[in-house]
Order: structure tokens, then sequence, then C-alpha cells
């Protein structure tokens, strides 16, 4: 749902010169010292990056699902490391806090994480705990007037930056499954909560990652997410829409970009005598690319309209994940084809991109997952 579409057509704009003059310039600069510059990230809380979805109650630019999609197509377009930096403020690290949070743990995080004063952060996988997010092992104990933590948390994005973790653990353990686990807001730094060293990965540099490790960690009572115990399974099943309709329009933004970087060079590259754009084998590439990524981009608009028209689009975002994270890694695979040599060249985006593409697939569910959730709900449907 678009409610003003000059304000809409004016942050788009905004947005597409921010992401050509400011952040595409710097996109080899930020891969090889792998930090996003202070500067740009100041620049980003100017621009309301941090608080697209948060509430203008709260200080944020109150996006509907259709608008936050059509801005993620724009930020897309970049390398993922600029969208780490903001983009757990605009999902998972405030959206859980939005849904589920008392009105004093609102006013208390959501104006500085819409600003970007402090950066948010999700902590629910761990070494023996991703898709089967049930089986964490983390524990948070009674213990007098507040929870006392011991566990550890992998793979947590931007926990090196995190002033604010939303924090999954047991606190039944008696409890199996999902059913025993809460939610925590716990901030950094609280004595007793640590973090790894950053992760070296793959693809995706300066978007960071590390482990959080929690030995006996002490946080008040009044860090329990929505003051219930057990809720915090389904205040993380609450949150994935969301999550999964961003992450797939980002993937789609990358796909254009590829597309665009793809047909450029194909245009000007000389082989035979004549631009290897009009050798039909590489239009057929340039054409499957095309098609793909329009329709991850027809598939992300729609089911973000029914999200806010109310309507319950789990399935639908689970397939908008599955096919645009897909969709973009056989575009990365493409795009670099039609460079050739070239394109296994660092000096060339798309071999930095052709690494960044492949995270997509794994996280926000994996690939897997969305297929069982798409044919699990599908026969959920049929059943009398």
């Amino acid at each position: 749902m678009i409610r003003d579409q000059k304000a809409l057509d004016q942050l788009l704009d905004t947005l597409a010169r921010f992401v050509g003059e400011r952040l595409i310039p710097l996109e080899a600069q930020v891969a090889h010292d792998e930090a996003v510059p202070d500067a740009i990230v100041d620049e980003m809380r100017g621009l309301g990056l941090f608080g697209l979805s948060i509430p203008e109650a709260y200080g944020g630019l109150e996006l509907t699902m259709e608008e936050e999609c059509l801005a993620v197509l724009v930020l897309g377009r970049t390398s993922a490391a600029f969208r780490g930096v903001f983009g757990t403020n605009v999902g998972i690290g405030s959206q859980g806090l939005l849904v589920d949070g008392t009105e004093e743990q609102k006013r208390r995080y959501l104006p500085k994480l819409a600003t970007g004063e402090i950066i948010g952060s999700f902590a629910l996988t761990e070494p023996d705990a991703g898709s089967d997010a049930g089986s964490l092992k983390t524990t948070a104990k009674r213990d007098g007037n507040g929870y006392v933590i011991n566990g550890t948390k992998r793979f947590i994005t931007n926990a090196p930056r995190a002033d604010l973790f939303t924090l999954f653990a047991r606190t039944n353990p008696c409890e199996p499954g999902a059913k025993g686990v809460s939610a925590f807001l716990v901030a950094a730094p609280t004595p007793g909560l640590r973090l790894g060293p950053i992760d070296r990965k793959m693809g995706q540099a300066g978007t960071v990652t590390s482990d959080v490790i929690l030995e006996d960690c002490r946080v008040p009572a009044d860090a329990l997410l929505g003051g219930k115990e057990g809720l915090g399974f389904k205040t993380a099943m609450k949150v994935l829409d969301r999550g999964r309709l961003h992450i797939a329009a980002a993937c789609t933004g990358t796909a254009e970009r590829l597309i665009a970087d793809a047909l450029s060079y194909a245009t000007t590259r000389q082989q035979f005598g004549k631009p290897i754009a009009e050798h039909q084998l590489v239009q057929a590439m340039l054409a499957d690319c095309r098609t793909e990524a329009f329709a991850a981009r027809c598939m992300v608009l729609e089911t973000a309209r029914a999200k806010d028209e109310g309507k319950d689009v789990a399935t639908d975002a689970s397939c908008c994940k599955y096919f645009a994270s897909e969709m973009v890694g056989r575009v990365a695979d493409r795009a670099l084809q039609i460079h050739g040599g070239n394109g296994y060249m660092a000096a060339y985006a798309v071999e930095r991109f052709y690494r960044d593409v492949r995270l997509y697939r794994i996280y926000e569910g994996t690939s897997q997952i969305q297929q069982l959730v798409i044919a699990r709900n599908m026969i959920r449907g049929i059943a009398p």
C-alpha cells in the first residue's frame, strides 16, 4: 500500500542518488577495509534509514510493507554491507519489540533504534540450533528480581556494533521445543556478555557478525520481552513474514544491479568483430536474467500489498524469499559468465556480488526451510 505517491517518489529518488553517488563508489573500499565509513553511517541516520519500518510515534518513517520493499529494491543495488548497517534496526532488531514489547519497552528503545542512536541485533542462532530454533540450549534462570543467562549465540549480525540484543533463551527447561523459549532485551555492554572474534566470511565483507557469549549474564526482570515467559518463539515467528519480504526485495534489487552491469559490459565488450551483446547465446543469458528478476519483483510487491491489506502471507512470503534468493544466485552466475575471465577478477563488481549473494539462500530461513514451510502450508490448507 502506497500512502503518498509524491512523498514516496521523493524518498526513492533520494535513495537512488545516495546509492549511485555515495555508496557504489565506496564498494571496493568497504570490501577491502571490511567496514562502512562512519561518515556514511551518519548520512544513513540523516536519511532515516534506521527507522524505515518503525512507527512515526516512535520517530520512524513507518513505511508500509510495499513502501519498504520499494525502498529496499533501490538499496539492494549496492553492496550488502551498507544495508547490513541499518537492516537489523529496520527488521528483526526492532520488529519483535514492536509486536510484543510492553509500552514501556517500546518507549525506551524504539526512538533510539529509529534514529540509529542504538543498533539492534537479533540473537537466536546457536552452534547447535539454526533451522531448528526450538532446540536452542541457552538458558535464562530466574534469580531474585532478574534472570541469569548462559549460552552461546552464533553468526549474530551486527553483534560487534550492537547496543541492544533481542536474545532468545530457554526459561522453562521442563518444556521441550519452542514453548519453553523466551525473548529478552539485553543491552550491551552488560556484565557477563562478551563477543567472539569477528567472523571471516566468504562474502558480504563489511557486514559484521560474531558469536555472543553469555556467562552468568544477569538482566533485570523487565528485560523479558513483553513481560511474559514462553512467548519468544512466537515473537520470532511473527516477524518472519516482514523479514523474508525485505530480504527478497534486497535480492531482487541486487539482481537488477547485476543485470545493468552485465548489459553495460556486453554492449561494450567486443568479440568476433562485434559487441558480445549481439551474440545470441549472450542475449539468452540476459533475457533469462531479466525475466527472473521481473518475476521476483512482481512476487515481492504483490505479496507486500497483500500483507498491508492484513492478509495471511506466510506461504507467499516464503515463496518470495525462496525464489528471489535462488534467482539472484542464478543471475550472478550468468552475469559473471557474460563478463568472461574479467568476471573472475576482483576489479569487477560481479566477482564480489557472486560471493555476496550466496548467503541469501541461507539466512532468514534456508531455501530448504522455505520449501518445507510452503509445502506444509499447502497440505494444511486442504486438510479436513
